[in-house]
């Protein structure tokens, strides 16, 4: 465990109620002389004796001090009794940091379990919009990849209401500070660039780039590695071309 982990636990290793393997690690840590960790546990140690030092001995009234002595029939001592809010003062403590520490486990819990929902709710919005493009009446399919040895592999789909859908595999991961990104290339015109995106461990990638498109003055579907802050126009030779087949061609 790194100092930062055990920084929670210091107090509670200094009062000796640490529980493992904080109380172990804060050891071992101060056993090969860690600055970090002495300077906390110097910090600590004063806090806890600074504590027990500012709790006043409790001192009961003379009535009641002589009824409890009488009830065990023992004379009343000259002595001060026992300074009971130092302990319940060392008691407190103890819950405080305690209960401190869980709360911050469960507040870092809760804010792992919101983004890891964020994460899902992302993924089914965007199933649900390829889903949508997957199965428009008026979706249009083109391939990409099969004529050469071997390259990234795919379809792209085109719907007008709802967007273009690009499925991919055989493509890398795109190095550090890049990423790719998607085109749609109007007939006669100027490369439009239509969303950055990452491929999986696995070569396989997923984009969509939904909203309403012209298909029908689509020329192409493209894709080039940039910057991971993205381009306005392409800056390097397109790894995936889908053409769109003209009127001629039907």
């Amino acid at each position: 465990m790194n100092c930062d982990e055990l920084q929670d636990s210091y107090e509670l290793f200094a009062m000796g109620v640490a529980e493992e393997p904080e109380r172990g690690e804060i050891r071992a840590h101060l056993n090969r002389g860690c600055e970090v960790c002495k300077a906390g546990m110097k910090h600590a140690m004063n806090l806890v004796a600074l504590v027990g030092a500012s709790a006043p001995p409790a001192e009961p009234s003379s009535k009641l001090r002589r009824r409890i002595l009488a009830s065990v029939a023992e004379e009343p001592r000259r002595s001060g009794w026992t300074p009971a809010w130092a302990v319940i003062a060392a008691v407190l403590l103890v819950a405080v940091i305690y209960f401190g520490r869980e709360e911050r486990r469960l507040s870092a819990n809760v804010e792992l379990l919101r983004h890891e929902l964020s994460l899902r709710t992302n993924d089914l919005v965007r199933y649900r919009e390829a889903f949508a493009i997957l199965n428009g009446a008026d979706s249009k399919e083109v391939n990409f990849g099969n004529a050469q040895p071997a390259p990234p592999r795919g379809k792209v789909f085109l719907n007008p209401a709802q967007g273009v859908l690009l499925m991919a595999s055989n493509l890398p991961p795109a190095p550090a500070g890049k990423l790719y990104e998607m085109w749609t290339i109007p007939k006669g015109g100027k490369p439009v660039p239509a969303g950055l995106f990452q491929s999986g461990a696995d070569g396989s990638a997923m984009h969509i780039r939904p909203g309403s498109l012209d298909v029908r003055a689509t020329g192409a579907v493209a894709v080039t590695i940039e910057n991971e802050t993205g381009a306005d126009q392409p800056t390097s030779q397109p790894l995936i071309v889908a053409a769109l087949p003209s009127a001629t061609d039907h």
